[in-house]
């Protein structure tokens, strides 16, 4: 069984799904959907249309050079089936899938690194345009934090109050031990 790519985007063909184009020099075009065969007709470039693997790969969004993509070159060469060089032809391709989705992980972090503090600066612009919309929600907040804080004063202060009776209680207590022995 052998899953091929599709033309246009680059996701999984699965035998008996999909389309096969096959132009006037029998070129194959395999498309995984409809939706990838319109788009060809319609004479549209795969890197200029958003959903693309090729559109990700060339504005920086997916890795487009890596060793791992070798190994997903296709090979015409029949090899004769060895059970033991099976076993370690699927050890390898896990060992090579594992690679794979850990450099994916650390370029995507990379990517990212840069990504959160323009993030922070596209929310405060949204925050000054807005602020008067979010002026009244901010001090209503203020006065609950304020009572909040208020209160957990007071209750600080009533423990305080209660451990220093016990101190004194518990002083005149042991004095009074004190006296009488």
């Amino acid at each position: 069984m052998r899953v091929e790519k599709c033309y246009f985007c680059s996701s999984p063909c699965y035998p008996g799904h999909g389309i096969v184009f096959v132009r006037n020099d029998s070129k194959q075009f395999r498309f995984c959907r409809s939706k990838c065969h319109r788009n060809f007709n319609k004479k549209r470039n795969p890197r200029k249309v958003a959903w693309t693997k090729a559109y990700r790969k060339t504005r920086g969004k997916e890795m487009a050079v890596d060793s791992t993509f070798e190994f997903e070159k296709r090979r015409n060469r029949p090899v004769k089936y060895d059970r033991d060089l099976m076993g370690k032809t699927i050890l390898a391709m896990q060992r090579v899938q594992e690679i794979k989705t850990k450099r994916e992980e650390r370029f995507h972090a990379n990517r990212m690194k840069d990504a959160k503090v323009v993030k922070k600066q596209q929310a405060r612009v949204e925050i000054e345009k807005s602020i008067e919309i979010l002026a009244p929600a901010v001090a209503k907040r203020e006065e609950v934090m304020r009572n909040v804080v208020d209160k957990a004063r007071e209750r600080i202060a009533a423990r305080k109050k209660v451990k220093g009776q016990k101190i004194v209680t518990s002083g005149k207590s042991q004095d009074s031990n004190m006296e009488e022995s």
